[in-house]
């Protein structure tokens, strides 16, 4: 990536797993880069932070008063009770968002991540017979006839577009796999913590899903790998107004990387046993347990709450089909990065034990 001092970077949710890492690689293409989110954190070098809340549209243009951003690229979501909740409350902040900008007339690009659910249906009907899709996953499948609001997010942008003039792309990982603290969606994390306390007690490295997760072919995405399609789709003409899958580029089964996984923690795998062991069960005593084992080994973050997400785990892992996603779409406009998953998982567990997350 060109260094580009005249690209102005606006991620909102830069504090998360997407927009840190995306932050990250902005700035090192001499974006200048604000980081928007309701408690901005300082752990990116270099990035301007920007406290508001997106349901705030007064608070929310006050702190955007003197920010003129180019390129905008959402990353967060905030999690309700019901659909139609999530719909009220995620597309309203896409659209005070982009009703905030508006005004300045600066805006070239939004780049809205939204995810697999756009196939597989909602929380409420997430993966369930019926609204099956056929895999691998492709762009040019059809919406499901299901309230969703990666739609209604989506429609924001669209609408603001028609609008304002701008062009955007739309991003959908499969499990997006990388480090945050205090996030709704962090598979990697969680899976780390839960084989830290299975060494600490000696109990196995269960895995929690479905026959049809073990045994079928599954992908995810890496952070890393997430942010370089985002800003490569904001800044090539090929790729604007588009929307594109974003996978590592590998595929493989749980059955083979759950032992590997549990190789580099030291624990004792276990695989499907016949039954779906739902990981939020097998966590939902251990909160103590863990505030004593980051006492006992001087870690930085002692509430499990905010370091795992098993109900999302269990979400993905307990689906009853195989599920992975087609990269043909972006591959033949340019985008050709590969990344092993193996080595996304090893590199986050590396990560996380230099931050003094896990021991």
């Amino acid at each position: 990536m060109t260094s580009d001092s005249n690209n102005i970077a606006l991620v909102v949710g830069a504090s998360g797993i997407i927009g840190s890492n995306l932050a990250q690689e902005l700035l090192r293409g001499g974006w200048i880069t604000y980081g928007l989110a309701r408690n901005p954190g300082t752990d990116v070098a270099g990035l301007r932070p920007v406290a508001a809340d997106l349901l705030d549209p007064a608070g929310l243009a006050a702190a955007l008063a003197e920010v003129q951003p180019t390129h905008v690229f959402i990353t967060s979501w905030l999690r309700q009770d019901t659909e139609a909740e999530n719909i009220r409350v995620n597309a309203g902040m896409v659209r005070n968002l982009l009703a905030a900008l508006s005004p300045k007339g600066t805006v070239q690009h939004v780049a809205l991540v939204t995810g697999l659910k756009h196939y597989l249906g909602p929380f409420d009907a997430y993966a369930k017979s019926g609204t099956l899709p056929l895999t691998p996953l492709r762009e040019e499948q059809p919406r499901l006839a299901l309230d969703n609001f990666y739609y209604a997010q989506e429609d924001e942008v669209y609408a603001a577009a028609a609008r304002d003039g701008f062009t955007w792309s739309i991003h959908r990982p499969h499990t997006v796999i990388g480090k945050a603290v205090g996030n709704q969606m962090n598979m990697g994390t969680t899976l780390a913590v839960y084989a830290t306390i299975c060494k600490e007690t000696g109990r196995k490295f269960q895995f929690p899903g479905s026959e049809a997760q073990w045994n079928g072919l599954s992908d995810v995405t890496d952070a890393r790998v997430l942010a370089k399609q985002l800003v490569w789709a904001a800044t090539t003409d090929a790729a604007r107004n588009e929307a594109f899958n974003i996978v590592n580029g590998d595929v493989f089964r749980w059955s083979w990387l759950w032992p590997r996984l549990a190789a580099w923690f030291g624990v004792e795998a276990a695989g499907f046993d016949g039954a779906v062991r739902p990981l939020e069960a097998e966590l939902a005593n251990d909160a103590d347990l863990w505030r004593a084992i980051a006492e006992r080994h001087g870690l930085a973050e002692p509430d499990l709450n905010r370091l795992t997400s098993p109900w999302h785990t269990d979400l993905d892992l307990g689906r009853p089909l195989e599920v992975m996603t087609d990269m043909t779409k972006s591959r033949k406009r340019g985008f050709l990065l590969y990344q092993s998953t193996e080595d996304s998982f090893f590199d986050l567990f590396e990560q996380l034990r230099a931050d003094r997350l896990i021991p």
